[in-house]
């Protein structure tokens, strides 16, 4: 029998996140969005242990969930990789539909331009299969943004922008669409890697470069104190750590294999494989296998699906079940009310059943930190529980 829709008595308010890390500018959104909003509760949908442009987690998904509540979220549920690991329409699909299972009413997001007319931009959702779309001296997301100016006269190059598009085109397929709520962002570019001497607030971009440069001062004055604190204890990741293993699966495997592999297409196999012949390290890969056609973030995510060999059939596109890694007592409150009424099982603890099964690829995700960390990422995990 189909599960009516959530309808809570409480102000839901909903927003999508990776918290890599959790920063300055993070927190200033987190109290706008609330302010605006004057909800009651909030619930956060959040990446795991992989980004969306491909990069491996600072922190764990455990740690930045209790860097979330530490901060003021109320209930945070992980974005399955079926979702985390795609391109913004494939991401925002995924974490729009799990913030309306969960009874979000608002959706609140950071853009560049929060003034942007987003649903007269939705409304001329391109098709891809357009002829536009076939150039080959392009990215498709450049394809992609010069199509929407020349329909609707509106520029949609910036990086949250382009998200924030993303979420209202998702939201626009819900049977009871969320109010969506853009909150200015406070830095201009979010893949800036440069942060000025006075400033406070800067791009999870520019915090992990300062991080790999070892400028731990800076550091200290753009995330909140909690932030660094566990940055300075835990074990943080980056690709380095991983390229070993990207590496022998380059070489090793036969072009055949690696063309089974989930958007592996145009031939780029064959020069990841050369490349990763060629390469000394993670950054000279890269660099040796960029293209015109693809972007950086793209080239990424063929890393993750070649690290983990994941094919078209193990990613499904619609939501299977929702992760929890953490809540406080309100969140716990709200939890036990949507649970009766969810479109999908609201999952708190991760059993041998759940990881060769529905959960295969986010325990696979895991294992791959776990490999490198020896922290346990999800067998038997209990979610984060924050006193009030």
């Amino acid at each position: 029998m189909k599960k009516e829709p959530v309808n809570m008595a409480q102000s839901t308010l909903g927003i999508i996140a990776e918290y890599n890390p959790f920063h300055n500018g993070h927190a200033y959104q987190l109290r706008v969005a609330q302010a605006k909003s004057r909800a009651d509760l909030t619930i956060v949908a959040m990446s795991g242990n992989w980004m969306q442009r491909g990069e491996p987690a600072l922190l764990d998904k455990w740690q930045r969930a209790k860097l979330a509540l530490a901060a003021g979220v109320d209930l945070v549920v992980e974005l399955p990789f079926q979702f985390a690991v795609q391109p913004a329409h494939l991401f925002a699909a995924g974490a729009v539909q799990i913030l309306s299972a969960l009874g979000c009413e608002t959706l609140a997001f950071g853009a560049e331009h929060p003034e942007l007319d987003f649903a007269k931009l939705a409304a001329h959702q391109p098709i891809a299969e357009k002829s536009h779309f076939k150039q080959f001296d392009e990215t498709y997301p450049t394809l992609f943004n010069d199509y929407l100016q020349e329909q609707t006269g509106l520029n949609l190059r910036a990086s949250n922008d382009i998200l924030g598009f993303t979420y209202v085109v998702a939201n626009r397929q819900l049977a009871q669409p969320m109010t969506m709520l853009p909150i200015q962002r406070q830095t201009s570019n979010h893949q800036s890697e440069t942060v000025t001497d006075d400033a406070h607030i800067a791009s999870g971009a520019a915090i992990r470069a300062a991080i790999a440069n070892g400028q731990w001062s800076t550091v200290e004055r753009i995330v909140p104190p909690t932030t660094y604190q566990a940055l300075q204890a835990e074990t943080l990741l980056s690709w380095d750590a991983y390229w070993p293993y990207l590496r022998y699966q380059l070489v090793s495997q036969p072009i055949e294999q690696l063309q089974r592999l989930y958007q592996m297409s145009e031939g780029i196999e064959y020069r990841l494989k050369r490349s990763a012949m060629q390469a000394t390290s993670f950054a000279d890969f890269l660099r040796l296998a960029k293209t015109k056609r693809f972007t950086y973030a793209r080239l990424q995510r063929l890393c993750v699906y070649v690290l983990m060999q994941v094919t078209q059939a193990q990613l499904p596109t619609t939501l299977r079940y929702i992760r929890v890694l953490g809540f406080n007592q309100r969140g716990q409150r709200h939890l036990n009310q949507v649970k009766k009424t969810a479109p999908v099982p609201l999952i708190t603890r991760v059993t041998d059943d759940w990881l060769t099964g529905p959960y295969a690829l986010d325990g696979q995700a895991g294992d791959l930190r776990q490999l490198v960390t020896g922290i346990n990422q999800d067998q038997l995990q209990h979610p984060i529980r924050l006193e009030n």
